[in-house]
């Protein structure tokens, strides 16, 4: 499902937090977006999620404009996942899962076959599933989420910083499970990051930005070796010791 955004700005009172974006988002590819705090990766991402609305421009998916309307149903369309997973803490993780499924209708055999498939897909331990999030690590926490991001099959993918708040190990396990998950699923994916050996780990396209502009969009082999401007030079010089050239070809 392609994403086209258009001319989107956002402000909060006198800042400016997104100015004139435009972009389009590949369907079926994962495109990252990356760059300092305060940049508007995470406003944008809200913004294609109707979280919050943006104050000019238009979001067209799949080649239809985007109206508050259609925001119910294009929910349905989309996975939602952000930093330390965003459970509801009162619910157990197959009811966090579930939950969405229920609303819907879904009956009882329809949404335990979609768990068994989503457990195997995640790796995520049949036996935590009834677990309260409070008794599940960090990581078990991520798969949740996850699984409760797909439980509709949805044909989009957002992810906000989804692996920022774990630990060196639990992080690495957890990316190349989610890059296999990608490349298996073959949906639209956008993610947020700030990690630029991440964002060139997952990515089809990153695009850069800050102070709520795109400074420059492709391939980080494009980032790396034409760089739009100073900005971009100091951007990766700041993290290029942590690019792992081998992993940005796997």
């Amino acid at each position: 499902m392609p994403i086209h955004l258009k001319n989107i700005s956002k402000s909060y009172h006198t800042a400016k937090a997104l100015n004139n974006i435009s972009i389009e988002i590949e369907d079926g590819k994962t495109t990252v977006l990356i760059g300092p705090s305060g940049s508007g990766k995470s406003t944008l991402i809200r913004i294609i999620t109707g979280l919050i609305p943006a104050d000019e421009g238009e979001i067209v998916i799949n080649g239809e404009k985007l109206n508050e309307s259609d925001l119910i149903l294009l929910r349905q369309k989309m996975g939602y996942v952000i930093q330390e997973g965003g459970l509801f803490p009162h619910l157990k993780a197959h009811n966090n899962v579930s939950l969405m499924a229920k609303y819907l209708g879904w009956t009882k055999n329809k949404i335990e076959k979609r768990i068994t498939e989503l457990c195997g897909l995640t790796k995520f331990p049949a036996d935590g599933l009834g677990k309260y999030p409070a008794e599940l690590s960090g990581g078990q926490k991520q798969r949740v989420s996850l699984m409760r991001a797909l439980m509709l099959d949805p044909q989009i993918l957002l992810l906000d910083e989804p692996l920022g708040s774990l630990d060196p190990l639990i992080r690495y396990e957890l990316q190349n499970d989610l890059k296999e998950i990608f490349r298996n699923l073959k949906k639209t994916v956008v993610m947020v990051t700030h990690d630029l050996s991440e964002a060139a780990f997952f990515s089809d396209k990153i695009v850069l930005m800050k102070d709520g502009a795109i400074i420059q969009s492709g391939l980080i082999t494009e980032l790396v070796k034409s760089p739009a401007d100073n900005f971009v030079i100091n951007f990766i010089n700041a993290q290029r010791s942590f690019i792992e050239p081998e992993r940005i070809n796997e």
